[in-house]
């Protein structure tokens, strides 16, 4: 299960090279320590070793950060956007430069294979120099009038904010593109469960802006977010993550100001397989949208897979075998295809919903536990749980592990039903080779993002979001994202005549 030692050992001296430093926040211009001295450690899901220490901000320390944006803004709004763009493509040859560095350390630090974590990289290069190239498309807009001049235009909206989670640490923190290129200076909040690529990110690109457009503070702990959210110089908040964390963002926010917020959140997405699906493209769809290479760690994952009950053993026998493919091993292993957890309790929160699912009869056909020779690693079997009943647990609550629940239906009513039955509405697919009902059912979805005929994949500026539980505000990934961190102002000119 576990790859050979020589796997991490060759790598090694590159290990010790990468950890061998301090981290630390950035803050005006400047790296810096927490105020008061503290640091937490983080650690290594595969191994159990610690990797690093690194500051533990305090109030003080996210007062600091906001201030010093603050002071930046006037400069950075007036800077040209041309010239703002330019600098963000100067951090994305940076992040390009240093790329397998970046993997590394996401790799290290919440699990991820590094294969996934190299395309972290590469999809976060891409989104930045595509947001370079929206640039000029912030655009306003004139308006007929009588004996007037009607015009709109966009101006940045102020200090930003951006809270992201483990998932994709570094990919997240480069999504700053948008806020900057925009005019607004920016404080980040990379997650403790995986900050180190943000911090080394701060260390490479300090000198690429002016002092105070760009912050980076991190804390274990509420306070720091909760200390950012509700800082009274901050006007637009960015946060993706789970729904309870998102809620109490929204109370913070609404507590503190009046303030834009936009949330990207969990999912319990499903793929609807149809009687005419053809059955191993549709296993294999179901088994790359769950994401399981990110060990189910993934909002978007398709984790309820609806079948018809004419193709519900076939497709379900084809899904296991794909399941059987799939490698679990050191993340560090090319070879690897699904890597830790980002923790043990992580770990164990995720065992206890397959203990919980298969009390409530779902059948488990693959996982379910930790597989052998694990050692201190985070891992979790993937899973396969069958006969899931659409009103338990395992299909109603985000896992986010590693995890498939499998449902039955008869009709295609009842599939979309089943579909919408959940409190969330990230993403959705369907599977069908009839163009009319593929159509049909796309649009009865109550999802933000589906596929048709296909799962996991994103594309430059497509937009992606979701709508009940699973966010609110402005699509992200899009020219929408980008327009979202400036805000409209009218101007009519008054024609004498």
């Amino acid at each position: 299960m576990t790859a050979p030692a020589g796997a991490r050992e060759e790598r090694r001296q590159e290990i010790d090279g990468v950890l061998g430093r301090a981290f630390r926040m950035l803050i005006d211009g400047r790296s810096a320590g927490a105020a008061n001295g503290a640091t937490f450690a983080t650690s290594d899901p595969y191994t159990g070793d610690v990797l690093a220490s690194v500051p533990d901000a305090q109030a003080a320390d996210v007062d600091a950060a906001v201030e010093a944006a603050e002071r930046a803004r006037a400069g950075w709004r007036s800077t040209a956007v041309a010239e703002r763009a330019r600098r963000v493509l100067a951090i994305a040859d940076v992040v390009e430069a240093h790329a397998e560095e970046l993997a590394l350390l996401d790799t290290l630090d919440v699990g991820s294979p590094i294969t996934n974590a190299r395309a972290d990289v590469r999809i976060a290069v891409e989104q930045m120099r595509m947001f370079a190239g929206l640039a000029l498309e912030m655009k306003g807009q004139t308006v007929p009038g009588s004996g007037a001049l009607h015009m709109t235009v966009r101006e940045p909206v102020g200090v930003v904010a951006k809270i992201f989670p483990f998932n994709h640490p570094l990919m997240f923190a480069c999504r700053v593109a948008a806020p900057l290129i925009a005019g607004n200076p920016c404080v980040i909040k990379p997650p403790e469960a995986g900050p180190l690529s943000t911090l080394r990110l701060g260390e490479l690109v300090r000198d690429l802006l002016p002092p105070g457009v760009l912050n980076i503070v991190v804390g274990d702990g509420p306070a720091v977010p909760d200390r950012i959210v509700r800082h009274p110089a901050v006007r637009r908040i960015g946060f993706i993550g789970s729904e309870p964390t998102g809620r109490a963002i929204q109370r913070a926010a609404a507590e503190s100001g009046v303030k834009h917020v936009t949330l990207e959140l969990g999912g319990k997405n499903a793929m609807i397989v149809l009687d005419d699906a053809p059955v191993d493209e549709a296993a294999r769809s179901a088994v790359a949208g769950m994401n399981f290479m990110w060990a189910g760690q993934s909002c978007g994952s398709t984790s309820r897979l609806l079948l018809h009950d004419s193709v519900y053993d076939e497709v379900l026998d084809a899904v296991a075998r794909a399941v059987d493919e799939i490698r679990v091993g050191d993340p560090l292993e090319p070879s690897t295809t699904q890597g830790t957890m980002v923790d043990r309790r992580a770990q164990s929160k995720t065992l206890d919903h397959v203990r919980i699912a298969v009390a409530d009869g779902a059948r488990l056909v693959r996982g379910g536990g930790i597989p052998e020779a694990s050692g201190q690693a985070a891992f979790v079997a993937p899973t396969v749980l069958a006969d899931v009943s659409p009103a338990s647990r395992v299909a109603q609550e985000e896992i986010f592990g590693p995890v498939l629940a499998v449902l039955r239906f008869h009709t295609e009513q009842e599939a979309i039903r089943i579909a919408n039955g959940v409190r969330y509405g990230l993403t959705g697919a369907v599977w069908t080779n009839d163009l009319d009902r593929a159509f049909r059912v796309a649009e009865a979805m109550e999802a933000g993002f589906t596929w048709i005929n296909g799962s996991a994949a994103h594309y430059p500026n497509v937009p992606y979001g979701g709508v009940k539980a699973s966010g609110v505000g402005a699509k992200e990934e899009c020219l929408e994202e980008l327009l979202s961190y400036t805000s409209e102002k009218v101007i009519n000119v008054m024609i004498r005549r």
